[in-house]
């Protein structure tokens, strides 16, 4: 269960350039109300690089960066009224989002297709 207070936003940064994201986390690290994720931690919102999200292209599943948002609070066990205040879209939204990845990692539920995508490597838990 995260213990991310109601006015913080917590980043995740997966970009391949470590370059890159020393300067993003520089950037990000100062400012009131942000806050880095920890390594394995799932933030709110999630900074992933185009190499990184080739990773979900590799098996032929290509995944929409907001299918991956959905994905990743999926896997911290969000509901869709969760997902969908998190992510500032409605309920009937998220439920689209959910019902392509069931269809796209072949899915029969939202475990399974958490599970499915971690043994694919499109997440990491």
């Amino acid at each position: 269960m995260s213990t991310t207070s109601a006015l913080e936003i917590v980043i995740s940064l997966e970009v391949d350039d470590p370059d890159l994201a020393d300067r993003l986390a520089s950037l990000l690290g100062g400012v009131a109300g942000l806050r880095l994720a920890a390594p394995g931690e799932v933030g709110t919102i999630a900074i992933v690089s185009r190499d990184a999200l080739s990773t979900a292209k590799a098996d032929g599943t290509e995944l929409t960066p907001r299918e991956l948002d959905v994905l990743a609070l999926l896997a911290d066990g969000a509901s869709n009224k969760a997902i969908a205040r998190q992510l500032g879209i409605s309920v009937h939204t998220v439920k689209f989002h959910v019902r392509s990845l069931l269809d796209k990692l072949e899915a029969t539920g939202r475990t399974d297709a958490v599970a499915h995508a971690a043994r694919r490597g499109v997440i990491h838990l």
